[in-house]
């Protein structure tokens, strides 16, 4: 991510803080800048890379929301306040099901937290802010152009995912303010959609309602205190309603059952799937990681039938250590 004195937002992009009846700056000064070293040799490095950057939102004394894949297996964490000051922070855990992250502050910050809203009461065609580090030359002011089902090849769906454009250029862990002055979702990718022939960008958004119900167990927990799903380390994408897979983990469960890139996903348990959102409600409703999942494949002319042993993903990955 290049330095905070180095880019801003296109100005015409930029809000301006007389088109909002809460206090834009005060709002604005609630985002921080976060950055997190992780070790060489953590599960994730590979995929995710040893150095992160991105934005995080306060929302209670010391308590910075982020986006889980920025502090995954992260040592060190520092957060950029935008009075200059540098705090370091503890990776306290993520959700898995959401993708959202929580990062305890180890030193004092002294800025107002911004009050949780609610992201069901968004509405499509709602104005709204992508706050990210900086204040207004580093956010954007948008549009909800969608609020719809999202499925990421990395076994992860969103029943309702919100989605803003125009996007915002260092979008992770950015912090979704609504037309109240509240927190309703955090960034987490950008994506590209066509829109009146054009191709647009925008940003996917996890909405602020999943963290509500995790939020004490992350606090105490680092994690949700219940049975994780079953995790198989396959990446995969929907092609022509076929469920197609696109790589795979080098330590899960299909990379021990001899999956290749390129495999068709047929049926879980003899049920026939046609979509990735039906792989995955289908998959995890057989229930918790450790659970056997009973695959049909279809690869280079030849259909079989496979068994994986799924497992907890979370216990690939290295536990934060409190420094």
């Amino acid at each position: 991510m290049p330095s905070l004195t180095e880019w801003k937002v296109p100005p015409a992009n930029q809000p301006r803080a007389g088109d909002y009846s809460f206090d834009l700056d005060r709002a604005l000064s609630a985002v921080v800048g976060l950055h997190s070293i992780v070790p060489s040799d953590a599960f994730s490095a590979e995929t995710l890379g040893t150095e992160r950057a991105g934005n995080g939102v306060l929302i209670d004394d010391g308590l910075v929301l982020t986006i889980g894949y920025l502090i995954t297996e992260a040592e060190t964490v520092w957060l950029h306040l935008g009075d200059g000051r540098v705090v370091e922070g503890h990776a306290l855990g993520s959700d898995s099901a959401s993708g959202l992250g929580l990062v305890q502050a180890l030193g004092r910050i002294e800025i107002d937290p911004l009050p949780l809203g609610s992201s069901h009461a968004a509405q499509i065609g709602d104005r709204a802010v992508v706050g990210g580090a900086g204040g207004r030359t580093r956010s954007v002011a948008c549009q909800i152009g969608a609020k719809q089902e999202f499925a990421g090849y990395w076994e992860y769906l969103l029943d309702e995912a919100i989605f803003t454009h125009p996007a915002h250029p260092n979008w992770g862990g950015a912090g979704l303010i609504s037309n109240r002055g509240e927190l309703i979702g955090i960034g987490s990718l950008q994506l590209e959609r066509e829109r009146e022939g054009k191709a647009e960008h925008v940003n996917m958004i996890v909405p602020i309602d999943l963290l509500k119900p995790v939020l004490d167990d992350l606090r105490k927990f680092g994690r949700v205190n219940k049975p994780a799903r079953p995790w198989l380390g396959m990446y995969s994408t929907e092609i022509d309603n076929r469920v197609v897979v696109i790589g795979i983990s080098a330590k899960g469960p299909a990379a021990r059952a001899e999956l290749k890139a390129g495999d068709v996903i047929l049926a879980v348990k003899g049920e026939k799937i046609s979509s990735q959102t039906a792989f995955y409600r289908k998959l995890w409703a057989l229930g918790p990681a450790g659970v056997n999942v009973p695959l049909t494949v279809y690869h280079d002319g030849v259909t079989f039938d496979v068994v994986l042993t799924s497992i907890d993903r979370a216990k690939l990955l290295k536990s934060p250590r409190l420094h």
